[in-house]
């Protein structure tokens, strides 16, 4: 496979820059064929404005959705841009790797989303009728794509628990997964979250770097979040609103947007279950 890492931390020696190390060394060891996007060290310029846009007019106003349209369908991006598209475009899978940063992801690489997905490439795809409400949320011009996030944070896992202060951790990064990866068709994978980031000993590291070796062995067979398609049959068009009954009972929010995969235990009970959970790498 041709994997693409996008990297957003400012110090090489960090964990991320150590993170980063263990996956590309584990996937070239298997074979697979890797590039890595350093934003810091590329210098990414992350705010979009009318630099990104040079046949824009001098005199036009600005309206960033309409010029990205335009610029994307007249090949006028810049080259910073075009040079990433192309990246994703060659790519099989998209990692995108970052600490969690007030809750998101660092400044810079929201910036990479801003200007790389541009419109008729990231979004703006597809018919929009009584039907189809555009290609996105699992079609779109990532389709048959995979991607997965790694994301260090320095809280406890208990704190990004379902009853942790900080919130569950599916939920704080469901905006990127879902919102982000998914909605341009990527089949997103469960991410792969490093707790205590800034206590790690020796020790602590290497529980670590195992299971993300692991993860970077099974990138191809990994099972994706199960979200739901937004034309598949879930969803009304145009108000985009799921149907009713095909919730479990008490579901709401982000939940209602994966869909519910059953499960039997050794004793035959059944039990609902989130990939998410079932198959992401947690480490402490």
């Amino acid at each position: 496979m041709k994997v693409l890492i996008v990297l957003a931390h400012p110090e090489p020696r960090s964990l991320n820059g150590s993170l980063r190390d263990i996956a590309v060394r584990e996937l070239e060891a298997k074979g697979h064929e890797v590039r890595v996007s350093d934003l810091y060290a590329q210098g990414w310029k992350s705010d979009v404005d009318r630099a990104d846009f040079p046949s824009l007019p001098t005199e036009a106003r600005l309206a960033p959705a309409a010029a990205s349209k335009q610029a994307f369908e007249s090949d006028t991006l810049t080259a910073d841009v075009k040079a990433e598209i192309k990246k994703l475009l060659w790519a099989d899978v998209l990692i995108l790797q970052f600490p969690l940063w007030w809750f998101s992801m660092p400044a810079i690489l929201k910036g990479w989303v801003d200007r790389v997905f541009a419109y008729g490439f990231g979004y703006g795809v597809g018919e929009h009728s009584d039907k189809r409400w555009g290609d996105r949320y699992g079609e779109g011009t990532l389709a048959g794509k995979r991607a997965m996030l790694i994301v260090t944070a320095g809280g406890w896992q208990e704190h990004y628990s379902a009853r942790g202060v900080n919130g569950p951790i599916d939920d704080l990064l469901f905006p990127i997964n879902h919102g982000i990866l998914y909605y341009p068709g990527y089949d997103v994978l469960p991410p792969f979250v490093a707790y205590k980031a800034d206590k790690l000993d020796e020790a602590g590291f290497q529980a670590i770097a195992e299971p993300l070796r692991e993860r970077m062995r099974t990138l191809a067979t990994t099972p994706p979040i199960p979200y739901r398609c937004q034309n598949g049959g879930d969803y009304l068009i145009p108000s985009m609103q799921l149907r009713t009954g095909l919730e479990d009972s008490g579901a709401n929010g982000f939940a209602l947007h994966v869909e519910q995969a059953e499960a039997r235990s050794p004793g035959g009970e059944a039990s609902s279950m989130r990939s998410t959970t079932d198959v992401r790498a947690v480490t402490a």
